[in-house]
């Protein structure tokens, strides 16, 4: 029985065109070779599993090749070739500096520097984990590095090249060996698979890949152990479930669970998860990863930032299109801040059940059903439809009866209501669905968009709705009508919100102001100072967007005003009103700092 050899020795590079990944440090080192530009010592610096070494070796073997290739790559067929291949060679050393890092280690190496190599050009010392070495060793190393006999060649290699000392740096030639790319991983253990007659699917060759974070000896050796585990047969719920990672396909469902405000379905997958094993941790930050790759997906440029196979790739293609973008950041930003409270988190489960409720609370719509006052009942929407052109309105509104006035109104059957809409050049008439009432419920309240007057004068309704300030406000949108207790509810759920969020200043900006509802659906808000109105400016889309989605009402506006409390006049809120204020008692201090040289950063 032959003993088994893992993956990464059996396929280990033997020639610089074999290297995986290191296109650029490759065709460097073989047009030194080429034009005979070789440095006395190089530093091959990158994270683990790279190629640094073997790129050392392959370099090595190259330099004492008696029989180039056209390619400049080394024949091995010769005997300098043959030796190294054996392990045979007496021109190349290696040095492992984790386990030889004293002073004594480097002077046994100087010492040998001195004798000539006995065969080929070149004597090559490769030391690998330089780092390691300690203070004085790299001190008396100095020398013999800077300026070494013209046959021996230094080749270092390191995975921490900030614990090197400068010195050494300075006598270097620095390669700094990048992270290999999941596609290129991919398409090598596709060829490992077929030379170990293993058949496996692109989509587990693209898992291993992902697990191994850019190093290519990881992604062997778990490729090694998963054929261990499933044999010839390498598929894709093999991998998954030897890796314990969460499937794609749960992302998936999760995503449209919480784009449908399904809540108890998403803690029911969530508990499903927790009972698998999976840490709450590593959930919340793939399920970042995964809106991160929807929000990737939603651009033909930048789709190639997306690292997975192409059957995957189509499926957050699909997804991502019915995802509006505003919703994707808003899933990061809820999935971010969770992730990074994860730890001080006394109760984690609960810590991510809340995040998740947040997350299905994104893109839902609450309607809000409150009378106009006291002993009201349910009221109907307005629906609106064509803006711009013709608008067709069912209204039914229904009271308690109470006594006339000079406001009331009443909607008369099979009349029609004008309705002119702001930026439409034609008005047409909508009709209004009659309805059958009662004498006692004859007559209503104003509701504030509908202007009344006298019973008696009273035939039609106009009703008019203000110029706003809205830009693209949707066909078919639909808009319910709000009061101001209603406003001021939703109201105080925003300034909670960003309470939650952390937002401490702007959660106090929104409590101490009060909305005002005007006519047209716009809402004012008085600001007291520069401070507000600058906290509120980077806020505002966000609120509209808020307030129309749970008001029901797509033709809601804010606008701000800045106004200085009567009663606080001298007071400064921001740096450069409280310098102002500091310089108009004390001339002085403007003086000392125009003296210093001083600049202002207000």
């Amino acid at each position: 029985m032959n003993p088994f050899v893992v993956s990464a020795r059996k396929y280990r590079p033997a020639t610089f065109n074999t290297v995986v990944g290191q296109e650029h440090i490759t065709s460097t080192l073989k047009n030194a070779i080429r034009t005979n530009h070789l440095a006395q010592a190089f530093l091959f610096c990158g994270p683990r599993g790279v190629g640094k070494t073997t790129c050392a070796r392959i370099l090595a073997k190259t330099l004492n090749c008696k029989q180039l290739t056209p390619d400049f790559e080394a024949c091995n067929t010769c005997d300098s070739c043959l030796s190294f291949n054996n392990g045979q060679s007496l021109n190349i050393y290696e040095l492992d500096a984790a386990s030889n890092n004293s002073v004594d280690d480097i002077r046994s190496l100087v010492e040998q520097v001195r004798y000539a190599p006995h065969s080929g050009e070149y004597k090559i010392y490769i030391i690998d984990e330089v780092h390691m070495l300690s203070p004085s060793a790299f001190n008396a190393f100095l020398k013999t590095l800077e300026e070494p006999p013209s046959y021996a060649v230094f080749i270092l290699a390191t995975t921490e090249k900030h614990k090197i000392i400068p010195t050494i740096l300075s006598r270097c030639q620095i390669f700094d060996f990048n992270r290999i790319q999941m596609e290129d991983i991919a398409n090598h253990l596709a060829f490992v698979a077929k030379g170990e007659g293993v058949h496996a699917e692109e989509e587990a060759l693209h898992i291993i890949a992902q697990k191994a974070d850019g190093a290519l000896r990881d992604a062997l050796s778990i490729f090694d152990q998963i054929v261990s585990f499933a044999g010839t047969n390498l598929t894709y719920k093999d991998v998954i479930s030897n890796l314990s990672i969460l499937d794609y396909d749960y992302y998936f469902k999760l995503t449209d669970q919480i784009r449908n405000g399904n809540i108890p379905q998403v803690l029911v997958t969530f508990n499903e998860l927790l009972a698998d094993g999976f840490d709450g941790h590593h959930f919340i930050s793939g399920l970042a990863s995964h809106f991160r790759d929807l929000l990737v997906s939603k651009d033909e440029l930048t789709l190639p930032l997306l690292e997975v196979s192409k059957g995957t790739r189509e499926k957050y293609k699909t997804q991502a299109a019915i995802i509006d973008q505003l919703h994707l950041l808003k899933y990061l930003n809820i999935c971010s801040k969770c992730d990074i409270d994860f730890r001080s988190a006394r109760n984690q489960r609960l810590h991510v059940e809340l995040a998740l409720i947040r997350l299905c609370s994104v893109g839902g719509s609450v309607t809000i059903e409150s009378g106009f006052d006291a002993g009201t009942e349910k009221k109907s929407p307005l629906n609106i439809t064509n803006v711009g052109t013709v608008v067709k309105s069912d209204i039914t509104i229904k009271t308690t009866p109470v006594a006339r006035s000079e406001k009331e109104v009443v909607l008369e059957s099979n009349e029609t209501a004008a309705v002119p809409i702001a930026g439409s050049a034609t008005q047409s008439p909508a009709k209004v669905k009659p309805q059958e009432v009662s004498p006692a419920e004859s007559t209503y309240r104003s509701t504030g968009l509908l202007q009344g007057t006298s019973l008696s004068s009273l035939k039609k309704v106009q009703v008019e709705v203000a110029q706003v300030n809205i830009p693209q406000v949707k066909v078919n949108e639909k808009t319910e009508i709000f009061d101001k207790n209603q406003l001021q509810l939703i109201w105080k759920e925003y300034a909670d919100k960003v309470n939650a969020d952390g937002k401490l200043q702007l959660n106090a900006t929104l409590t101490m102001n009060e909305p005002v509802l005007k006519d047209g659906f716009e809402i004012e808000l008085i600001l007291n100072n520069q401070a507000q109105e600058d906290l509120l400016r980077d806020e505002k889309s966000e609120l509209i967007h808020f307030l129309r989605e749970r008001l029901n009402n797509g033709l809601i506006n804010v606008i701000t005003r800045k106004e200085m409390k009567s009663d606080d006049p001298e007071n400064a809120y921001t740096n450069k009103e409280k310098y102002i204020k500091m310089v108009e008692k004390n001339q002085g201090l403007d003086d000392f700092r125009k003296q210093l040289g001083l600049e202002l950063e207000l």
